[in-house]
């Protein structure tokens, strides 16, 4: 259902390090702070030994003392099998626990406790949507949620999951660097080829837009790597750490959980000190204990920002190697390109910026916050979808080419990578076997030549075809985008007509019962964490009453002391300063509430006798 005019649409970018939400008001995109004031909220979430889940900030400060029960960087998880690479090289690097779900989807252990990857991911949403029901002081549900270009349909489908248990209608999914180019362009007239370099966390995008007048941004191409981000560079500070620390003491830090979140907090905060300085000390006393003695170790170390350079340059000429595919795709030259705009935390690294500038011939455009760039622009496609009056028009392109298996477990291609959707492909096919009655369609999503290199999106079966030598019956094949990337896909017999067909829906690794369930869950947590939102304002009220009336009662008690009516006033007021206090211990928000009442009185009252005069 298309929201109306009077629904606040925002915009998440749900990133792997840290995540933000804007929104557009009065014509103007504003980025949301969270209650600390910070614009940017750490995508971590933690569960306490009293069961209590943190998120944010005050998860990331818990992180050591509560590491094997604190999730981060699980967007590189989001939407893959267990026993895939990438979740096979998390598994070696993250403190807390990943195990295999029961659809070989990726499960993540907390005190006892098993959670999904979307139900994870769906906490930091859930906090990214009472940020902006606490600044627009009304209930959100509508949002664009922002995704990595590269990301597969399972990938995308899990991100949609995950807003749908955070309670959120999730009325699209929009790319990253799409997004941070919509920000880039919102309101300007300009005729430009943009090159946004999007380097974040735990992704690498690379996107070509054409931006026109009035307000048309096409994608011309699109690439990327999905497990490429600055959490590697992270790793690779680690590695030399652990290494150096494993020659002089033969001990293995990374058998240590809480001394592995401390390697890892260090390596992120000398990589983040070396954009701005050329050397950075790492200090970590007492990192382990060994030996019967509980011999304490230190690691002390000083990095130097050509160290880092050297051991992560690799990382950035993978990023430069994409980027020259993705021109070569787009058929275009790197002088071509109007203007590179940088996106994500890691191009704040002075090397990743000389590579950038070296590549495209020209110093990248600076003038975009490389954080909040991309929640901006979700907020804005979210405002075009509410407002039809809005002259933006978003032409996207598929990141994938999809295909179908054809003899000898080959993948034929009939949607190329970078097609601009909506879009629509034909092809047709011949039996392959003597006396075929019947074809399996095996819809595919392209990662190779292979079949068992590529991810398989459906499959449906076109039967009672006529029986004949092999290549004498014809089968058209026809895949269909719609704007929303749905695809559709269809078989028909030539000679007869007859036709099947199926429309793709990309599986998460969820069922629908089990995201009902998290749902309910989800929901459940939003009425505590609102009572307790309640709570909070209303003792920090009534404790703020209790000192007023505390310091006016020896003024009052001097007044009105010598009367029996004045005694009496002071012991029903000291039975309500006791009330009060029961009732912040108990957290009795029901006689919260009362006692602020009846300390209002009290202290009106007493405001009352100590201003006249006598």
């Amino acid at each position: 259902m298309k929201p109306t005019s009077t629904d606040p649409v925002i915009g998440i970018d749900l990133g792997t390090t840290n995540s933000c939400v804007a929104i557009v008001e009065d014509g103007v995109p504003v980025v949301i702070p969270n209650r600390g004031g910070y614009k940017t909220t750490p995508s971590m979430v933690a569960i306490t030994e009293a069961g209590k889940r943190l998120v944010g900030h005050i998860a990331k400060r818990q992180a050591i003392t509560n590491a094997e029960n604190t999730v981060h960087t699980v967007k590189r998880l989001i939407g893959r099998k267990f026993d895939s690479p990438a979740v096979k090289s998390a598994r070696m690097t993250c403190a807390y626990e990943i195990v295999e779900g029961p659809h070989g989807d990726v499960r993540i252990k907390l005190r006892d406790q098993l959670y999904s990857v979307q139900e994870v991911s769906a906490m930091v949403l859930q906090e990214m949507k009472l940020v902006a029901e606490e600044h627009k002081g009304r209930e959100i549900t509508k949002a664009v949620i922002t995704v990595p270009a590269y990301f597969s349909d399972s990938q995308r489908q899990a991100t949609k999951d995950a807003g749908q248990i955070a309670g959120l209608d999730v009325i699209r999914i929009i790319n990253e660097p799409t997004a941070a180019a919509l920000a880039y362009g919102y309101g300007k007239e300009i005729d430009k080829l943009v090159a946004v370099f999007d380097l974040g966390g735990g992704t690498f995008d690379i996107s070509i837009l054409e931006i026109g007048s009035g307000g048309v941004f096409k994608v011309v191409a699109t690439a990327g790597d999905t497990f490429l981000g600055g959490e590697d560079f992270d790793a690779r500070v680690i590695d030399v750490l652990v290494k150096e620390f494993y020659d002089e003491h033969k001990v293995e830090l990374r058998q240590d959980r809480m001394a592995l979140q401390r390697l890892k907090d260090a390596a992120e905060k000398a990589k983040c000190e070396l954009s701005t300085v050329s050397e950075s000390d790492i200090n970590l006393p007492f990192i382990i204990s060994v030996g019967r003695s509980n011999e304490a170790l230190h690691l002390q170390r000083t990095l130097t920002r050509r160290e880092l350079e050297e051991i992560t340059r690799d990382l950035v000429e993978r990023c430069m190697e994409i980027c020259e595919a993705t021109l070569h795709d787009a058929q275009l030259k790197r002088t071509e390109i109007d203007e590179v705009v940088l996106v994500g935390g890691m191009t704040r690294m002075p090397l990743v910026q000389s590579m950038v500038g070296d590549f495209f011939g020209r110093e990248p455009c600076k003038g975009v916050h490389p954080d909040e760039v991309v929640a901006v622009g979700a907020a804005i496609q979210g405002k075009a979808l509410l407002d039809e009056s809005e002259e933006l028009i978003l032409l996207d392109v598929t990141p994938h080419a999809l295909g179908i298996m054809t003899h000898g477990k080959k993948f034929e291609e009939l949607i190329g990578q970078n097609t601009t959707v909506p879009t629509s492909q034909t092809k047709v096919f011949t039996t392959s076997r003597d006396n075929q009655t019947a074809v399996k369609i095996l819809v595919l999503q392209a990662e190779g030549d292979r079949v068992d290199e590529n991810n398989i999106l459906g499959e449906f079966i076109l039967k009672d075809l006529r029986p004949a030598p092999k290549g004498h019956v014809e089968i058209e094949v026809t895949f269909a985008i719609d704007s929303d990337g749905i695809v559709s896909v269809s078989a028909k017999d030539l000679e007869t007509g007859r036709e099947q067909s199926i429309q793709v829906t990309a599986s998460s690794g969820l069922s629908e019962e089990e995201i009902e369930q998290m749902m309910e869950k989800a929901d459940e947590y939003l009425v505590d964490r609102r009572q307790s939102d309640e709570f909070e304002a209303m003792r920090q009220q009534v404790e703020k009453l209790i000192a007023e009336v505390e310091r006016l009662f020896p003024d009052v008690e001097h007044i009105v002391a010598s009367s029996d009516f004045g005694r009496e006033a002071l012991g029903k007021a000291r039975g309500v300063l006791d009330l009060a206090r029961r009732a912040v211990e108990d957290r009795n928000l029901a006689a919260l509430k009362e006692q602020n009442e009846a300390l209002s009185r009290t202290h009106r009252m007493f405001k009352g006798v100590v201003s006249r005069p006598h």
